[in-house]
């Protein structure tokens, strides 16, 4: 039976260069393998070391990258090791099978939410209503399935995020503030359905996961064991669960932790 290695991304496994936090000394920083590129610039890396237990854990488990991207962010990754069979995008909107969306799941992801939660034009228009052009840099749709602002997270008022959450969540939808990324995301739309359903067409009988964010906390929960970083909103919010490991690493050595935790439970399970 294969073991099922679920993970998010962004802040858990590759990092901006403003969210490395590299602390000791230039000379005695890591190697960095650059795994993105967008519009001609370097924007998400990874240590070298990190780089070779990822390609290592592709070769031993059934890896699955579980992110908040649309399928046009995620594709612009270049990851160590072999081309993942599966994909989550879109927070759970869409399931990649060897990179090509299946209609069959995204169909199914559609229908729920138009059954359980406030229409997405609803939230996009209570954003547009009352998000300060001060701190708000950007208004964004994500795949018709969710919306987030860029903000300006210095001038972001905590009061209004705390708002907007409470309205959310009589809406059927959750709020989760990344980096400068604030999201608005049907409850519905979730990580954890899609690992389930890989899960079944794999079928494994070990799931693990590793994410940093709120949006990653129903992933870790349907895994059989999780782990999360030193840094993120999980670990501002003291989270934590009886399966889920809470490691101390901050940055992109806490991505270089989780692979090697995840890679040591892949190989001795028990």
């Amino acid at each position: 039976m294969p073991v099922l290695v679920a993970s998010d991304l962004d802040r858990t496994l590759i990092y901006s260069s403003a969210a490395l936090a590299l602390t000791m000394p230039d000379a005695r920083a890591p190697r960095l393998l650059c795994v993105e590129v967008h519009e001609n610039k370097p924007l998400s890396y990874m240590t070298e070391t990190a780089a070779q237990l990822l390609a290592d854990l592709g070769d031993t488990a059934v890896f699955v990258p579980a992110t908040t991207r649309t399928r046009k962010q995620y594709q612009r990754i270049n990851l160590p090791g072999p081309a993942p069979a599966y994909a989550i995008c879109a927070n759970g909107g869409h399931l990649l099978v060897d990179g090509v969306c299946d209609p069959d799941w995204h169909a199914q992801v559609t229908a729920r939410l138009a059954d359980e939660c406030a229409p997405l034009d609803d939230v996009r228009e209570h954003l547009m209503a009352t998000a300060d052009p001060v701190w708000v840099r950007k208004h964004r749709i994500a795949e018709d399935l969710f919306a987030y602002l860029v903000v300006e997270r210095e001038l972001l008022p905590e009061d209004w995020v705390k708002e907007l959450a409470v309205w959310a969540e009589n809406c059927g939808w959750t709020v989760s503030l990344q980096g400068r990324k604030l999201y608005a995301v049907p409850k519905p739309l979730t990580k954890s359905a899609a690992l389930r359903e890989v899960a079944r067409r794999t079928g494994a009988d070990l799931t693990l996961a590793a994410g940093d964010s709120l949006l990653d906390a129903d992933l870790l929960l349907a895994a059989d064991r999780g782990w999360r970083p030193g840094h993120g909103e999980l670990a501002d919010a003291g989270w934590t669960a009886p399966t889920i490991s809470a490691l101390p690493e901050r940055g992109a050595l806490a991505g270089e932790r989780i692979l090697r935790e995840l890679l040591r439970t892949v190989h001795s399970p028990h």
